[in-house]
């Protein structure tokens, strides 16, 4: 049986890709590598790591996935800053769902910075 692929994309085996991040052994190089890996946190249900990943200031006191969504697709559509030298940057996407048999996407612009140095979703803005 092949390795699980990793549902951010990458085409990359799971264990090889986000799997790392979300296990500890590394950290996001980019806003962007963060935000992969944060959808593939969605795709599994691993809200701890949701949670690790948010800033201090604009995390919630917990995060209650929605078991009814299925996450199916991811298009990363835009970069700005965010690079393995950068302190902020931004991230449009486009992820594609299916909530009761209704296919939905969120269209967001996500904000993250470097704190600690490390990457972290600050918040993002609906372009739905």
């Amino acid at each position: 049986m092949p390795p699980r692929r990793c549902p951010c994309g990458s085409g990359l085996p799971l264990a090889e890709c986000c799997g790392r991040l979300h296990a500890g052994e590394a950290t996001a190089a980019t806003a962007e590598q963060l935000m992969r890996s944060r959808y593939s946190a969605f795709v599994l249900g691993d809200a701890g790591y949701l949670l690790a990943t948010w800033h201090r200031t604009t995390r919630p006191r917990s995060l209650d996935l929605d078991r009814d969504v299925r996450w199916i697709g991811l298009d990363v559509l835009a970069t700005s800053g965010g690079s393995l030298l950068g302190s902020e940057g931004t991230v449009e996407f486009r992820a594609h769902y299916l909530s009761g048999g209704v296919a939905g996407t969120q269209h967001e612009n996500s904000r993250f910075v470097r704190d600690g140095g490390q990457w972290r979703y600050v918040d993002g803005v609906s372009l739905s």
